[in-house]
């Protein structure tokens, strides 16, 4: 709901910061547009039902929910102050877009608070190392994903199993994951210091900061040396060695498999 839909449930400023999160899907993530939920744990929710107007929305959530033609869907009934699935993180929340332009030259992923929901139009990564961030905004990581996954017309459509699951990475050593972290966080200070330009705004490829993209720039030299310890010719040669290590991955697998099935059998 928007911010107005939060004013229309007559909330006191306590309950309104205990009982409302601000929650992101792609667009909201890329565009900056403003939604918020109600986020009601089981221990808040005798609070949250002697609000009227909330008290209200959860039963007519129960009743859709029992509606419906699905199984699933109507014993969610029994929890109806709730979305299906309750994640957050315990202390950040890294982000990523579903679905993106095909024009941008890194895919969009960002850092939210703990106190964030993500939707299911977006990916999230809880409480995972800022280095990860570095992974994700590689150019390395967007044409593997350009690659291997979806599209949607011919926007890129990200898939955990597909991209995320597959994408080939190296052994990090504690010293790579400190430089990976370090390059995760100038793309986020790079980003702040254009306030309150969005994702769509800053990722631009005609307007892109020069800041923004000299990071991004340092951030492919450091993860690309540590591939082949120098930074790719091309696009081509980035496919060649992600391919070259994903045959590798999956054939240790393979055997990995056939062995384990030997021990079972003996």
């Amino acid at each position: 709901m928007s911010a107005d839909g939060v004013g229309a449930l007559g909330l006191g400023k306590e309950d309104e910061a205990t009982l409302v999160r601000r929650i992101y899907g792609s667009a909201e993530f890329i565009r900056g547009l403003v939604r918020y939920c109600l986020w009601i744990p089981d221990e808040l929710l005798p609070r949250a039902l002697k609000i009227q107007s909330i008290a209200a929305r959860i039963e007519s959530t129960k009743t859709m929910r029992m509606a419906s033609k699905d199984a699933g869907t109507r014993d969610l009934a029994a929890r109806a102050h709730q979305f299906r699935e309750m994640y957050v993180g315990m202390s950040r929340t890294l982000i990523l877009a579903g679905v993106s332009s095909e024009s941008r030259e890194y895919l969009p992923v960002g850092l939210l608070s703990s106190h964030a929901v993500v939707s299911n139009l977006a990916f999230a990564l809880y409480d995972a190392p800022l280095w990860n961030l570095a992974l994700i905004g590689s150019r390395l990581h967007l044409v593997w994903i350009a690659t291997v996954c979806g599209k949607l017309e011919t926007r890129y459509r990200y898939s955990n199993t597909l991209g995320w699951n597959t994408f080939p990475a190296p052994s990090l050593t504690e010293k790579n994951k400190a430089d990976l972290t370090r390059c995760a966080e100038d793309i986020l200070l790079a980003r702040e210091h254009h306030f309150p330009g969005t994702i769509a705004d800053l990722y631009d490829p005609e307007t892109m900061p020069l800041d923004l993209r000299q990071a991004h720039e340092r951030n492919d030299e450091v993860l690309e040396r540590i591939y082949i310890g120098r930074r790719f010719k091309n696009d081509t040669e980035r496919l060649e060695k992600l391919f070259e290590m994903y045959t590798k991955m999956t054939r240790s697998a393979g055997l990995a498999g056939k062995k384990a099935k030997k021990v079972a059998r003996a």
